[in-house]
């Protein structure tokens, strides 16, 4: 059990420059607001020295022998000693003194509380341009777009949390991407966020930061679009399925014009492959939910379970079969006309609109039935290992 109200927590990889300074400045505010609490250095493996000065300087130091950011938190989590974790980067751009607003919001009930260092301030040459109008704020739309979250700098390096809540997420990712993680899975799991201003000061380190623009916000990036099948895989694959079923019927008549475009077979056979591509995708989204789902980094969606209680393994059999049956008949009465004429020349763009929708339909009805097989499989309950 918690026996300190706040421990401020800060990852460290050679931060002899700064360290010093950051850890006075966290007791200080410690002292300053008369909280019970500690400071704690997560070492990433150090060779300047940071664990001794953050011990001269009255820190607790935890070593991590595991490399990443993550991994230094996570460990850092699972060390402390207060109820909640006041996290931020060791290199004095953040203020340590703003401890009393993120405690604030902790004490109204909220699990985890961001750091907005837009709705703060950003003092000059402290955020790239880059960061500043590109980065976080797409990424930051990214996550409120697809999680539905109530924050807008999703990236801020100095957040507070309540610290059973948050190991009971049972964080995953070991690098930079372990701050989206946090606040995706804290969202997930329905605890409940907040954001208070604060200050964004120069990195106060003469050497290059850790982070890289670029690898660390690809990996940003692809975290929340793995994180959201809906928005990878549903979405994507409900608009190419509809809009190629559309063109499609459109196209199956005949030669349709636009204009001075006239549009045949040709658009067809791309229309029938949005369509083949739709479905495919849509296979993923629901294999991805159910996977998730299953594992536990995705909560249980109620709706989700309705839908899939009637998306069986029968109905799925089912409806493969109609389509097989449907792809053959096409082509049966393709073969018929052919036999019609003798099995001499046919009309190229007569036939291959019976043929290529004939090929979609036995495509996407083997597509039903193995997919459906896959989706019963992965939805199998498991046997616990005391049962086995």
């Amino acid at each position: 059990m918690s026996d300190l109200t706040v421990t401020i927590l800060m990852p460290c990889l050679n931060e002899a420059e700064t360290l010093a300074f950051c850890v006075r400045q966290a007791v200080a505010a410690l002292s300053d607001n008369n909280v019970d609490g500690e400071v704690l250095i997560a070492d990433n493996g150090s060779t300047d020295g940071s664990q001794r000065i953050a011990v001269e300087e009255g820190a607790r130091v935890v070593d991590v022998p595991i490399r990443g950011y993550g991994a230094a938190l996570m460990h850092g989590i699972d060390a402390a000693r207060g109820k909640y974790v006041l996290m931020a980067d060791a290199d004095a751009s953040y203020d340590f003194g703003h401890l009393p607003r993120f405690l604030a919001k902790l004490n109204e009930g909220y699990d985890l509380v961001m750091g907005n260092r837009f709705k703060g301030e950003i003092k000059p040459g402290a955020m790239p341009p880059l960061h500043r109008y590109l980065g976080n704020p797409v990424l930051s739309f990214i996550g409120q777009l697809f999680f539905s979250i109530p924050v807008s700098d999703f990236h801020c390096g100095i957040r507070a949390m309540r610290r059973d809540a948050i190991i009971g997420l049972n964080l995953q990712t070991t690098g930079m991407e372990y701050a989206s993680e946090m606040v995706v899975r804290s969202s997930l799991a329905g605890l409940r966020l907040a954001e208070v201003p604060t200050t964004l000061s120069p990195d106060g380190r003469t050497r290059a930061p850790h982070l890289r623009t670029w690898r660390d916000g690809w990996r940003h990036l692809r975290f929340l679009l793995l994180y959201s099948p809906r928005w990878l895989f549903l979405y994507p694959g409900i608009i190419s399925f509809v809009a190629g079923l559309i063109l499609s019927l459109w196209l199956i008549r005949g030669p349709q014009t636009l204009g001075q475009w006239t549009f045949d077979v040709d658009t067809l056979t791309y229309a029938l492959f949005l369509v083949i591509i739709g479905a495919h995708i849509s296979v993923f989204a629901v294999s991805a939910k159910v996977f998730g789902t299953m594992e536990g980094f995705l909560p249980e969606d109620p709706r989700f379970e309705r839908i899939f209680q009637y998306i069986t393994l029968e109905t799925g059999l089912i409806f493969g079969c109609f389509l097989l049956l449907l792809g053959a008949g096409l082509l049966g009465y393709a073969v018929h006309l052919w036999h019609l004429t003798g099995f001499g020349d046919l009309s190229p763009q007569r036939m291959l609109r019976l043929t290529l929708p004939s090929a979609t339909c036995l495509m996407l009805g083997v597509e039903a039935i193995f997919g459906s097989f896959f989706l019963s499989l992965l939805g199998m309950k498991r046997r616990s290992a005391s049962t086995i």
